[in-house]
This record gives C-alpha cells, sequence and structure tokens, in this order.
C-alpha cells in the first residue's frame, strides 16, 4: 500500500474460509486482523483448530494463545475475540475494523450483510455467492 496504513479487518465466522483468511492476514504487511467473531465455538476450540488446520497444516509463523477471554494472541498481537449471533450487535467500531469478511455463508445477501455496517464496520466483503450484492473476481474484475 503506497500510505503505509494497513487495512484493518474482521472476521465474521471462524471456519474454513475465516480461518483461511485469518492466516492470509497474519502473513501480510498490509492487512491488520482485528476481530473474530463467532457465536458457535469457544476461543479454546478456536485456537485448537487454527493450530492444526487439517488442510492448510500445521501453524508454524508464531505462537497462538488465550491472553483473556475476549482476547486471542497471536504472537504479540491482540485480536479481539466475540461471541455475538446477530451482525448488527458484533462492536466492529471498537476494534477499528474498517472492513469485515462475512464468511459464515449465512448473511449472503446485501441487506443481511449490511448488519455489520450497524455494529461500526466500514465496508463488507461477502465470502459466499450472493444473489444480489456484486461479485468481484480476482483475475477477472482485478
Amino acid at each position: 500500500m503506497s500510505s503505509g496504513k494497513k487495512i484493518k479487518i474482521g472476521i465474521n465466522g471462524f471456519g474454513r474460509i475465516g480461518r483461511l483468511v485469518a492466516r492470509v492476514a497474519l502473513q501480510s504487511d498490509e492487512v491488520e486482523l482485528v476481530g473474530i467473531n463467532d457465536p458457535f465455538i469457544t476461543t479454546d476450540y478456536m485456537i485448537y483448530m487454527f493450530k492444526y488446520d487439517s488442510v492448510h497444516g500445521q501453524w508454524k509463523h508464531h505462537d497462538l494463545k488465550l491472553k483473556d477471554s475476549k482476547t486471542l494472541l497471536f504472537g504479540d498481537k491482540p485480536v479481539t475475540v466475540f461471541g455475538v449471533r446477530n451482525p448488527e450487535e458484533i462492536p466492529w467500531g471498537e476494534t477499528g475494523a474498517d472492513f469485515v469478511v462475512e464468511s459464515t455463508g449465512v448473511f449472503t445477501d446485501k441487506d443481511k450483510a449490511a448488519a455489520h455496517l450497524k455494529g461500526g464496520a466500514k465496508k463488507v466483503v461477502i465470502s459466499a455467492p450472493s444473489k444480489d450484492a456484486p461479485m468481484f473476481v480476482v483475475g477477472l474484475h482485478h
């Protein structure tokens, strides 16, 4: 990035896609992971699934541990964790998230995904096909 400012992202849904987005973000000089929301898994299980991914292998870049009940430490980088079901109630603004990656597969239309904006996100990227949101394919629209 030319400005030197990192893009701050939050991830809603820490399944296969959410974990892959986290891996890429944590290895990027241009992206900063600031928040993760998943109401269906514990922080201990988040750590386990991230460290020992059955497809992408074991995470070996830096240590991952629980700082407290609402914070994961990726190395020395704190990432806020939420367990909120309703996207408009996730306090993305508190994390400073510029973008939220909607990777639950549930909030795939524009109105449902836009609920993240009420929580303070500036933009939402839907990781699954959407019936009414624009779709961009790297290499085709990039």
